[in-house]
């Protein structure tokens, strides 16, 4: 048994590494929140148990706004009036995910319900790049957000330099630790993207027994036992991890562990998975170099779109 990030799924069930655990998972169905389970789903099947997940947040200083605003424009134009939005802009996978938060919300795909075609060149993705890319003209987003990933941002946020900044929840700890923050900010789901709809992007690592191994069965019960309702709440009150478990977010320690345990699990449950592909790693790349160039102002987000599409067409056709 091991963990595996939730983007490998695909890559390791098509190529027959992974034991299929559909059964076990269906018995225990309804104890999941029911966005965790897109990330071991491969061909209508489940090859894997969720065991952490993550989802982002946006932060906001609340010294200095209210609340966040409904929709991701009233948020830009928040920021381009009251100090700026930082988030992950750099030609990496945080930028994939980035991304594809706003593109989903606005109703965007990237590969068709099949997983054999790309949909990256869209109306709705074109909208969704156009918009990150005119947050920077504006001014809303830093120029120097194209070279962030998760810890210039949140350093920049911790700083002061931002009023808003979309991170991950392990950024909340040590923002609560760090002297200009410390007691000013606080952390909601993403809004609505005006025209559309709420969406994030799963994170974290689900349990799969490999089929290389030796005692599958004592694979399948250490399983259990990491996914119960026992260790999940352990795990998220020791280490902050996420649960899967819809149950252990009503948990009163839990609650006490993670003050922003109500926030979490909206983000979760809004949340969707990232292109469930065997080549995932090449559409990724092919999203966040592209997105990258359209956010530096080396091309347009038009044509930063048809070439991610051809790339993507190009990945697809290797397997």
């Amino acid at each position: 048994m091991f963990y595996s990030d939730v983007i490998w799924t695909a890559e390791f069930a098509s190529q027959q590494w992974l034991y299929d655990l559909t059964d076990y998972v269906k018995r225990r169905r309804s104890e999941f929140v029911p966005s965790t389970l897109e990330t071991i789903e491969f061909e209508d099947r489940f090859f894997g148990v969720p065991k952490q997940t993550d989802a982002g947040f946006l932060y906001y200083r609340t010294d200095k706004v209210d609340q966040v605003p409904e929709t991701w424009q009233g948020g830009y134009q928040e920021a381009a009036r009251s100090g700026g939005i930082v988030y992950q802009g750099a030609a990496y996978e945080g930028l994939t995910v980035d991304f594809l938060e706003l593109a989903f919300a606005a109703g965007g795909q990237v590969l068709s319900e099949d997983g054999n075609t790309s949909m990256i060149d869209s109306p709705e993705n074109l909208e969704a790049l156009e918009f990150m890319v005119g947050g920077i003209r504006s001014g809303a987003a830093p120029k120097a957000v194209t070279t962030y990933m998760e810890e210039q941002a949140r350093r920049a946020f911790e700083a002061g330099r931002a009023t808003f900044m979309r991170n991950w929840p392990y950024a909340f700890s040590l923002g609560s630790k760090a002297p200009k923050v410390k007691g000013r900010f606080a952390v909601a789901p993403f809004p609505a993207f005006e025209g559309g709809g709420k969406a994030g992007i799963l994170g974290g690592h689900n349990a799969v027994i490999s089929v290389f191994s030796q005692n599958p069965n004592g694979a399948v019960l250490f399983v259990d036992h990491m996914t119960s309702p026992e260790m999940m709440e352990r795990h998220a009150i020791e280490f902050a991890q996420a649960p899967v478990l819809t149950a252990t977010y009503e948990d009163p320690d839990v609650q006490a562990a993670l003050p922003f345990a109500a926030e979490l699990m909206q983000a979760v449950a809004q949340a969707k998975s990232r292109p469930v592909s065997p080549v995932y790693s090449q559409i990724s790349q092919a999203i966040y170099k592209n997105v990258n160039a359209a956010l530096s102002g080396q091309t347009s987000a038009q044509d930063a779109l048809k070439q991610a599409d051809e790339e993507i067409t190009q990945a697809l056709g290797t397997f």
